[in-house]
Parts: C-alpha cells; sequence; structure tokens
C-alpha cells in the first residue's frame, strides 16, 4: 500500500502542477474555520510518464491525470491523518498535568486544581472556550445551584458566631479566615489574602465624648455623655450657639444664611439622611460651623428605640486618610501626610432623645415645614453648647480575602465581585449579607465551571473587604498597590454591601458602561415578592443614583476607572437600623421579607451579570452610553452661551471633542461588525480598546495622590464637569467668587480631557484623524 502511494505521490508532483489544496488543521470552535493553505507545485515535465528501471528490459507504464490525483489524494490524507495523530498525542502528552484528553471529544477537558501558591494565568492550557451550553442552560443550572433557604441561614450562623467584628478586630480576623477555609474547601484556582496596617480611630477607654448644655452663666448646667462615636472627628472641644441645619446641603445653609441666622462659631444639629456624614461636615465646615452633632430623626427613621445612637466617618475620601494616595502594605512609610478630607472640626452622633432635649431648650425660630424632622423643631436659639470628643488613633492589621476561578481564553482578564465584612455592632444588613451572598455565589459559581461544563473565558476574583464602615478602607488600599495595572486587567467590579435592605423598590447604581448589561438582566430576573421582572420600563435609567462615596463601587469607578455598579432591594427609606447596634439578623428578618428569597433574586442578578461578562468573545460594555452622558453635558452648556461669549469664549472646541468621542464609539462599533472576533488577536483588540473607555475619563490633569477622584463625570474636585457647570452658575449670577483663570483651566482641561478619550477609543495613532 505504501509503495502504490509513493509512487501516486511521484506520478503525481512529476505530472501537471496543482495549485492551492487547503487543509483544516483545527477544530471549528464557536463558528472559527481556522485554514492553513499550502501551495503544491513542480516543474513542468515535457511528459506524464514515468520510467520505472528494475534490472528489467525498458518499460514505460502510462498513468491516467485522474489516477494519478485519486492516488495523491489517498496518500496525502494518509500522511495528514499520521501527522495529525503524532501531533496531537504530543500536545495531549504536553499538558497532561492540566488536562485529560478523552479521545479528542470537544467538551472532555477537566482543569485539574493548581497548587495555591502558583497564581500565573499563563498555567492554565490556553484553550479556545466552547460554550456548548445555551443561555437557557446556564440559567437553569444557576438557579439549581443557588439556595435560598442557605442564604438565609448563613447571615443568622455568622450573626449568631460573629456579633461583633469590627475592622481589625479578633472578631473581624477570624470572619476573614473563615470566608478563607470556605474558600479552599472549593478547589478555587488560588485563595489568598494581602495585608493592611492602617490608622483607623476608634473610641477610646479613657475620657467619653460628651454634649453639655452651658446656661447664661457660662457655667455647665447638664453634661451629657454619649455611646457612639464618628471616626475621623477631630479630638478637640468646640463651644458655640447651637443651630439646626436640616440635611447639611448647602442650600440648607444658604437658606439659614438668608434668614440672617449666623452659622459662623456655631454647633450645628443636622439630622442623618440624603447625605454622608463627610459630606455634611464639609459643608459645615465650609461656613464655618465650629462642631457637628447628627442624629436619627423620626421622620426618616422610624426607629422607636429613642436612645439609639448611629456611627459613620467624617473622612471626605476612601481609603486610610494618613497614606493618601498610597498602598498601606508592610507598614510601608512615606513622608508624613494626611488627606485633605479629613475635617478640623469635633463631630459627634447622639440619640435622638438628647436631640429633643436639645429641640426643647432652643426657643428660636420654628422649623420650615420641610425641615421638620421631630416635634419641637427649631431652627436657631440662645443656647449655648460645649462638644467634647477624645477618640484614639490607632493602627491596626486589616485582611483582604481573594479567591479566583480563572478562566480559559483570557485568564488576564477579569471580573471583582466584592463585599464589606466588617461592621461597627453585629452588620446584619450592613456586611453579613453581603458576606454571605458572597459566600454562597462564589459556590454556585465555583460548581458551574468545575462540575457543570461551563468554560468562562475571562477569570472571576471574589474579595472580601475589611475597613468598609471607616472609609472601603481595604478595598482601596488594594487599588493604590495595583493602579498602574487594574484598570487594564479589571473589566468590572460589582458591589455586594447592604445588597438586600427592604423588598418595594429595585436600585441601581452603576456606570453608563453596565446600563445596557443590567437593563437584560432584569429583564430575566423576577422579583420574589411581586413575581413580575424587575425591569419596569426603559424610563429606569433616570432613576438611576450617582455612586456615592460611602460605596465601595465608587473608588473603583471614580479612582481606578474601572466599570462598576451596586445594587439594593430597599424601600422608599433607608433600612433604619443600618450603621447602629440594633442592625442584627432578627430585626433584619423581621423586617425585610421574605429575606433569604430576596437574597436569591440578588445572587441570580449576579451570578447572570458574571456569566453574561465571561462568555462572550466581546464585552458586555455598552461604550455608546458615554455619548448620551456628554450631550446632556453640552446641552447644559448652551444655557450659558451669552455668559461665555463676554469672556470671549465659546463651545467649539467642546463640541468637537464631543464628535469626535461620538464618531470614535461609532466606527468602534462598525469594527466589532466587521471583524472576526472569534479570532484571538482580533478579539483581545477590540475589547482593549473597550476597556479604555472609562479609564479614558479619568482627568490626566490632576494628581492621583491630591485629587484621588479623577472621573470627569463622577469624580471630586474641580476638574469635574460638573464642578465646571457650578462655577458657570457663579458667572450668571455674578456672583463674586467666579474666577475667570480657574474657569478657563476648566473648560480647556475638560475638553481635552473628552478629546483624549476619544483619541485613546479610536485605536491606532494613524486611525485619529484630528484639525488641531
Amino acid at each position: 500500500m505504501m509503495d502504490h502511494a509513493r509512487s501516486a505521490i511521484s506520478n503525481l508532483f512529476s505530472g501537471e502542477p496543482l495549485s492551492y489544496t487547503r487543509f483544516s488543521l483545527a477544530r471549528q470552535m464557536d463558528g472559527d474555520s481556522s485554514h492553513v493553505e499550502m501551495k503544491l507545485a513542480a516543474e513542468d515535465e515535457d511528459s506524464g510518464e514515468s520510467t520505472i528501471e528494475n534490472n528489467r528490459p525498458h518499460v514505460v507504464k502510462k498513468k491516467t491525470v485522474g489516477g494519478n490525483i485519486c492516488f495523491g489524494l489517498i496518500a496525502i490524507t494518509i500522511f495528514f491523518l499520521i501527522g495529525f495523530m503524532v501531533g496531537y498525542l504530543g500536545y495531549c502528552k504536553q499538558l497532561e498535568n492540566n488536562v485529560k484528553c478523552s479521545n479528542g471529544s470537544s467538551g472532555g477537558t477537566e482543569q485539574t486544581q493548581e497548587d495555591e501558591k502558583d497564581d500565573s494565568p499563563g498555567d492554565l492550557p490556553f484553550l479556545e472556550p466552547q460554550p456548548a451550553l445555551s443561555w437557557n442552560d446556564l440559567k437553569r443550572m444557576v438557579s439549581e445551584r443557588l439556595n435560598a433557604g442557605t442564604l438565609d441561614d448563613t447571615v443568622s450562623m455568622l450573626n449568631k458566631k460573629y456579633p461583633s467584628h469590627e475592622a481589625g478586630s479578633k472578631e473581624d480576623e477570624m470572619l476573614g479566615y473563615f470566608i478563607y477555609q470556605q474558600w479552599k474547601d472549593l478547589q478555587m484556582n488560588k485563595v489568598w489574602k494581602d495585608k493592611h496596617y492602617v490608622k483607623l480611630q476608634v473610641k477610646g477607654s479613657g475620657p467619653q465624648n460628651s454634649i453639655t448644655i452651658v446656661d447664661e452663666s457660662g457655667d455647665n448646667s447638664d453634661t451629657q455623655p454619649v455611646d457612639g462615636y464618628v471616626a475621623y472627628s477631630d479630638n478637640s472641644t468646640a463651644n458655640g450657639t447651637l443651630v439646626y441645619a436640616n440635611y447639611g446641603f448647602r442650600d440648607d445653609f444658604e437658606k439659614l444664611k438668608s434668614r440672617n441666622i449666623a452659622i459662623d462659631g456655631s454647633v450645628v444639629l443636622l439630622r442623618a439622611g440624603k447625605l454622608s456624614f463627610a459630606e455634611k461636615v464639609a459643608n459645615a465646615q465650609e461656613y464655618k460651623a465650629v462642631g457637628v452633632l447628627i442624629y436619627l430623626a423620626r421622620s426618616d427613621f422610624d426607629i422607636v428605640e429613642a436612645d439609639i445612637v448611629p456611627f459613620g466617618h467624617a473622612h471626605l475620601g476612601t481609603g486610610d486618610p494618613f497614606t493618601p494616595g498610597f498602598p498601606s502594605f508592610n507598614h510601608t512609610q512615606f513622608p508624613p501626610s494626611q488627606s485633605s478630607g479629613l475635617p478640623n472640626i469635633p463631630v459627634q452622633t447622639i440619640s435622638r432623645a438628647l436631640a429633643s432635649k436639645l429641640f426643647s431648650e432652643m426657643h428660636g425660630e420654628a422649623c420650615p415645614e420641610a425641615w421638620t424632622g421631630d416635634r419641637d423643631c427649631k431652627i436657631s436659639s440662645n443656647v449655648n453648647v460645649r462638644l467634647t470628643v477624645n477618640n484614639v488613633l490607632e493602627e491596626r492589621k486589616l485582611l483582604n480575602i481573594f479567591g479566583v476561578v480563572k478562566g480559559i481564553d483570557e485568564p488576564d482578564r477579569y471580573i471583582v465581585v466584592g463585599a464589606q465584612r466588617d461592621a461597627w455592632g453585629p452588620g446584619a444588613a450592613k456586611s453579613l449579607v453581603g458576606t454571605s451572598l458572597l459566600l454562597e455565589i462564589a459556590r454556585a459559581y465555583s460548581d458551574l465551571v468545575s462540575k457543570g461544563g461551563y468554560k468562562p473565558r475571562r477569570s472571576v476574583v471574589f474579595a472580601s473587604w475589611s475597613g468598609g464602615e471607616f472609609g472601603s478602607i481595604g478595598a482601596t488600599e488594594w487599588l493604590e498597590g495595583y493602579l498602574s495595572t487594574l484598570h487594564l486587567k479589571a473589566v468590572t467590579y460589582i458591589n455586594l454591601d447592604a445588597a438586600v435592605v427592604g423588598s418595594s423598590n429595585f436600585r441601581v447604581s452603576a456606570s453608563p458602561l453596565l446600563y445596557t448589561l443590567i437593563e437584560r438582566i432584569m429583564k430575566e430576573v423576577n422579583h420574589p415578592v411581586t413575581g413580575r421582572p424587575l425591569f419596569r420600563d426603559t424610563n429606569w435609567i433616570s432613576e438611576v443614583e450617582p455612586l456615592s462615596m460611602e460605596n465601595a463601587a465608587y473608588p473603583f469607578l471614580a479612582y481606578s476607572g474601572i466599570p462598576s455598579i451596586s445594587f439594593r432591594f430597599c424601600e422608599d427609606k433607608p433600612y433604619k437600623y443600618l450603621g447602629t447596634k440594633l442592625d442584627t439578623y432578627d430585626k433584619l428578618a423581621k423586617d425585610v421579607s421574605p429575606l433569604g428569597n430576596l437574597m436569591y433574586a440578588a445572587a441570580e442578578v449576579v451570578v447572570q451579570m458574571v456569566i453574561r461578562l465571561t462568555r462572550d468573545h466581546e464585552l458586555y460594555l455598552d461604550y455608546e452610553r458615554y455619548n448620551e452622558e456628554l450631550f446632556s453635558f453640552v446641552k447644559k452648556l448652551l444655557v450659558y452661551k451669552s455668559e461665555l461669549k463676554s469672556l470671549n469664549l465659546n463651545y467649539e472646541w467642546m463640541f468637537s471633542a464631543r464628535g469626535d468621542f461620538s464618531r470614535a464609539t461609532h466606527d468602534l462599533t462598525n469594527d466589532l461588525y466587521r471583524s472576526d472576533t472569534t479570532n484571538r488577536l482580533v478579539n483581545r483588540e477590540i475589547n482593549d480598546r473597550i476597556m479604555k473607555v472609562e479609564y479614558s475619563l479619568l482627568s490626566p490633569y490632576v494628581s492621583p495622590r491630591e485629587t484621588p477622584f479623577r472621573h470627569i463625570f463622577w469624580g471630586s474636585g474641580s476638574h469635574t464637569l460638573s464642578a465646571l457647570l457650578d462655577h458657570l452658575k457663579l458667572l450668571k449670577k455674578r456672583d463674586s467668587n467666579f474666577n475667570e483663570t480657574l474657569f478657563r483651566n476648566q473648560l480647556a482641561l475638560a475638553t481635552w480631557t473628552v478629546q483624549g478619550a476619544a483619541n485613546s477609543l479610536a485605536g491606532n495613532i494613524w486611525d485619529i484623524d484630528n484639525e488641531f
């Protein structure tokens, strides 16, 4: 047989030349048809005959062309099959430590577990995933792996086992190691932890914080010790006239000024809600108040217990305020510095009972109806109070716990799913719901990959943060430690904190890049109470809440430029026990029902998002959504056309930059439709451009140390588009605080940030066509 084959090949090559023959050298996967082209050519012969001499008389054997081709194809097929089998067996042998080859069948690979210390993404076989499972199959498998009863029981168990787990405490560390062991038992690809040494301000064992009502003679008429505290308050004593300023918005202080009520030198009483404690304190400080008191008003928090004192922090920022812009790994030493977001006035939380007593002492003007949080509300008085704060600063070790389920195609790209672990008090709603969701989602997803046959393209990192109560310290320090690379690798951050604090509403806070994704998921997941899909109508986007600085997703978005999302089941009013010592499992289960089913729905939302982000060739990020955000900003600018003209300025360059950004997104969409995204290199290049969108909207003209939240839409500082509009309002009102030089810089740098984002999105430098 082989002799015949050799003879056929000899005859074939000596015959008429053939042009091209195509060989498929790889299995088609997910629509991919890779081919290798091989040209078969031979020198032209005068004759198609072949003469064979074998010590016999000269004989000429004539072969027909059809016969030559037939034997040639048979021979080529045989040699190809032999070569293919040798190569395939050699490849299987090479990967036998990672992959179990089972007769070459699709879906027959089974990844073995890696050593815990080996975190190199290159250790996994670089195989094209085989998404044989349909979306409906995956949804069904997810539903089967999640359990409402287990979620409910986990919150109850953690509440009993760790009734108190303040950041950096022994209990917090023990809970961290519990999570670590749970993920080790799941045999994730890798489980690890990192340590941070940070400064936390806590309540000391020495002199307690207190409020004193001072009588007209200056003597102390009544001193009240207080139970709670506000972290990062200034440690000092403040004396001043007591003034009520509603929630502490700037507009609230402006209304007091319009009534000729002096704020300068006063101690202001504020009700909790609407704004973070840090924002309230910053506004009070801006209006020259010398101290701040905060309480839970009955109209906002219907708490029967009048002696409950809330907890919070006053740092207008995230992370360790004593290492701003730097990670706090391993006692790393930096020049002495502190965040500009730390207040220089004392701040204290008080009970509603004490607030009512203070109101009863006030005999000034009654509160406007919109300001009334309790009975006997007054906005001014001649009552003087003394506020004394004696908190202490301690260095504590915080542990972040991580586990990863690696992807097959792009293991170095990952979705991060995280939850705060610590709490001031029991923290059932504040941290244990999120932690329980994190544990259950990690278990279900790991099982889906290891046993369910799902082969994700990208990795998923599960993260348990500590220091969340003190301003997302654990999450921010991790971001600061890997700032230079995370925006290149982290596709999305999904936050689980306080995901279930009610049942009536489903609220979302997210980057516009994730609007389309969450909308699709909302159509797939039903509300456990109503039975109807979470999606209501297209107007839901107008109700998206901006991420607050209190949310751990905020530094991911505004500091690192990573698309982020946070959501929650909630009521119209905030959960009344959040941030208090009454935030227990029993009260949560009583007030929020059915807790397990609501957590189940939240878990479904997260796992479906994770699958969408790890399953497809192209990233499920809707980059064109920022066109709408930029268009909305430009429309607001038009109102100030005459004011700009008075400064000899116009909108031309901002309009041009917005147009370039719009064209860049449309070009990217066209490239996406025209390109073969099953090709790894093409797909990688497209996804790289998509991942640049959020990061490119961080202003490159401000320091990440001095102004960490650099995002021009969602950040904080004079570089933001909202700050530019606020400055224009001053010009329109002819306010003396308007600074023309500052405004010119704001407009120019905002324009070039948008232009830079457009250029980044365009891709290669030769694809950019700017006329400067």
